[in-house]
């Protein structure tokens, strides 16, 4: 079968956030298996993560946390009309963004890594 490429347009701030959610899921917990049974749905998630790895310069900055927030803010403005509440009430988001940094910044595009086979 041949295989078309397919194209998911996101704004900067939704991928940021997705980036950021998939690499909790998929390296700083054992959700990923819990969430979704089905290893063949690995590969797109796997996919997906690379290439937000490869396109987002944000993941890297040093600033990360704070920018991740006022992403989560934005979003949530726009789709609930209001930033009354934080995304992830009492989350402390100080640590993670760090952790999330170093490992990304090691770990390469994991689209085309060999996890979840």
């Amino acid at each position: 079968m041949d295989e078309e490429a397919i194209t998911i347009k996101l704004t900067r701030d939704q991928a940021f956030v997705l980036s950021d959610w998939l690499y909790q899921v998929m390296f700083q917990s054992d959700d990923l298996e819990g969430i979704v049974h089905d290893r063949a749905v690995w590969s797109p998630i796997y996919a997906i993560s690379g290439t937000l790895d490869k396109t987002l310069s944000e993941i890297f900055m040093p600033d990360y946390g704070p920018r991740l927030e006022a992403a989560k803010e934005r979003l949530h403005a726009d789709l609930c009309g209001g930033a009354d509440e934080p995304t992830t009430p009492g989350q402390d988001t100080t640590d993670a963004p760090q952790a999330h940094q170093m490992e990304r910044g090691t770990a390469g595009n994991h689209g085309e890594s060999d996890r979840g086979q």
